[in-house]
């Protein structure tokens, strides 16, 4: 008796295109990664590639939707193919969707200081901003009336001991801050000068960098700590810039806290 093959079912193509578009999209973004912490690209164009692999991504994703829908209904083949591309879209643009939902009612500002009336002033950090970066000077007024709204924790940090105290207690602090890389430093001087501390910080992922830049003033009969975080690119930080800056004057609190002589 002769035996009749049935032939297989051939995998469904969307499951075959959502796969192909995930680990595209994957790669692409890998390489985003890499131009911009690897200093080959600025942040512009470093984004730009992010875009591409995240709007691969997402039709990586409608694929996958559209093959589990062919497979239900017809029986083909590559639900495996459909599972991993669904995946690897969820997870490229999960942590993205993120950070937009959580910063969607956030004003569209991205320079943040605890003293708006007097911020902070960029020197060292306004000679190596790249061309085409955000203006150096603060946005002004309506800028600082946004951001005392969305943020009215962000306030001077206060502190009893003398500038140059507290001068070294915070430049310790910023000096184990991961992600920050000190650029410049100036020590106060009784009588006068201002200490000043300014900094590079990368993004975690992507490593984009914003520019930091911390002051240490004399006040009466004890010293005031300002800073101000703002990014190089974009209207938008999506609260970025205030949580960088909540977390060093945590940083510098705990590291007063370890100077007996700078106690509040």
């Amino acid at each position: 008796m002769v035996r009749r093959l049935t032939p297989e079912e051939p995998p469904s193509r969307l499951a075959i295109w959502s796969r192909r578009l995930a680990l595209f999209a994957l790669a692409v973004a890998l390489f985003a990664i890499v131009l911009v912490r690897g200093s080959f690209v600025e942040a512009v164009p470093g984004f730009a590639v992010l875009a591409g692999a995240l709007a691969l991504a997402a039709l990586a994703i409608l694929a996958a939707l559209g093959a589990f829908v062919v497979i239900w209904v017809n029986g083909n083949p590559g639900l495996g193919r459909a599972l991993l591309g669904l995946t690897v879209g969820l997870g490229l643009v999960a942590y993205p969707a993120y950070i937009a939902a959580t910063g969607y009612d956030l004003p569209p500002i991205a320079d943040i200081s605890t003293d708006t009336a007097d911020p902070p002033q960029f020197e060292v950090v306004a000679r190596v901003r790249p061309r085409g970066a955000n203006p150096i000077a603060y946005p002004g007024p309506e800028a600082a009336r946004q951001q005392r709204a969305a943020y009215p924790d962000i306030m001077p940090l206060q502190f009893a001991a003398n500038p140059q105290v507290v001068y070294r207690a915070v430049l310790d602090a910023l000096r184990q801050h991961k992600g920050l890389l000190i650029i410049d430093e100036r020590s106060p001087r009784p009588g006068g000068r201002d200490g000043r501390i300014e900094a590079v910080a990368r993004t975690t992922i992507m490593g984009f960098r914003d520019d930091v830049v911390v002051r240490v003033r004399a006040r009466g009969g004890g010293t005031v700590v300002d800073i101000r975080s703002a990014s190089r690119y974009g209207t938008r930080d999506f609260g970025t810039n205030a949580r960088r800056i909540r977390s060093l004057a945590e940083a510098i609190e705990d590291e007063i806290g370890n100077h007996p002589e700078a106690s509040r």
